[in-house]
């Protein structure tokens, strides 16, 4: 190998590994917009209504931070804290809140994860997918049950599926 051709082949060495590192170094995810945030509380509330529900619906985004919370009028004050927590937990864990419930019970490994702060297991809160991506959360709290609150979100986000899937 001649010096210029090992030159150029150091050269071309140190330009792809700096290429790779400036790639490690940045992430790129996706994340539900605003207005979808929105459509998907929207259609959330409307369904425990229709159902005679008052319910608070909250929507995270997938770091756990609240998009949208909406109360409908007769919502207990309780309803607003339980179901912002619910949809936290349901993105930190990656999976519904009544899942939790069921893998949870005491004397269970996983028992633990009902004494840290924040964590709210109680059924109604789901997480939302969109092209196999984790992109956020939606918790509902104030019908008459967990399973009544999850029936409410799995209809919302079936509602704004059209906009997930892309």
């Amino acid at each position: 190998m001649t010096v210029r051709n090992l030159v150029t082949a150091t050269a071309i060495s140190c330009l792809l590994a700096n290429s790779a590192a400036a790639q490690e170094a940045l992430v790129t995810y996706k994340s539900l917009s605003p207005e979808v945030a929105l459509d998907l509380a929207r259609a959330t509330l409307a369904d425990c209504r229709k159902r005679g529900f008052q319910v608070t619906v909250a929507v995270v985004d997938r770091f756990g931070v609240t998009q949208v919370l909406l109360r409908d009028r007769f919502a207990g004050a309780h309803t607003v804290s339980t179901a912002s927590g619910k949809a936290w937990t349901a993105v930190s864990f990656r999976t519904s809140t009544a899942e939790l419930v069921a893998n949870s019970q005491p004397g269970t490994m996983q028992s633990g994860i009902r004494d840290l702060q924040g964590a709210v297991i109680i059924g109604g809160g789901l997480t939302v997918e969109a092209a196999g991506s984790l992109v956020g959360a939606v918790g509902v709290s104030g019908a008459p049950g967990g399973d009544a609150d999850e029936a409410c979100a799995k209809a919302g986000i079936d509602a704004i599926r059209d906009k997930l899937d892309f």
